[in-house]
């Protein structure tokens, strides 16, 4: 007797051990999935409205938003062509002076204009907003929220208060980061 079409088909199927479950759980998170109903505690510099993972004098907070602010809108002028470099020489890094002259010699390539001569831009960028983490107590980084028009960019940057050559402390930019 020949057997029928169907059986040989069934010779030729692999069966596959169905799969074991799982019959311990060392190795895996205990996790506790309940909700929390409570609210957050409010403790530390959270508690008073400010970011920050040191607590800092409020009015230390707003000046140094206030002159990274200044700080940022400098920095995305000149990355425009809007101003030389030069105008941050005393308060950027060596690392990142360097990298705001590449970013304005980029820009200014794509554009067909020299750096820094005082063009003007079709659209002016503009910051709007700036929100600062005190790291330490001499050291902040900063999220720039920056217009362009209708685009908005992002800057980060970071700033740690050095003595400058004549003595006083001031705040020098050791990291710029635009996306």
């Amino acid at each position: 007797m020949t057997p029928s079409p169907t059986h040989e088909r069934r010779e030729n199927v692999l069966t596959f051990p169905r799969p074991a479950l799982p019959t311990s759980v060392q190795g895996t998170l205990a996790l506790d999935l309940s909700p929390r109903l409570d609210p957050p505690a409010a403790h530390g510099p959270e508690s008073s409205g400010t970011a920050g993972v040191v607590p800092v004098d409020l009015r230390r907070r707003r000046a140094l938003e206030q002159w990274s602010r200044r700080f940022a809108q400098a920095a995305v002028e000149i990355v425009g062509g809007d101003r030389p470099i030069t105008q941050l020489l005393r308060w950027t890094t060596t690392e990142v002076y360097a990298d705001l002259e590449r970013r304005a010699c980029l820009v200014a390539r794509a554009g067909a204009h020299r750096p820094g001569l005082g063009r003007v831009q079709p659209v002016r960028p503009k910051v709007l907003s700036v929100h600062s983490c005190f790291v330490s107590a001499d050291a902040v980084e900063t999220s720039i929220h920056v217009r362009y028009g209708a685009r908005s960019r992002a800057v980060a940057a970071r700033f740690e208060e050095r003595p400058a050559k004549d003595g006083p402390l001031r705040w020098v930019c050791t990291a710029l980061d635009f996306a």
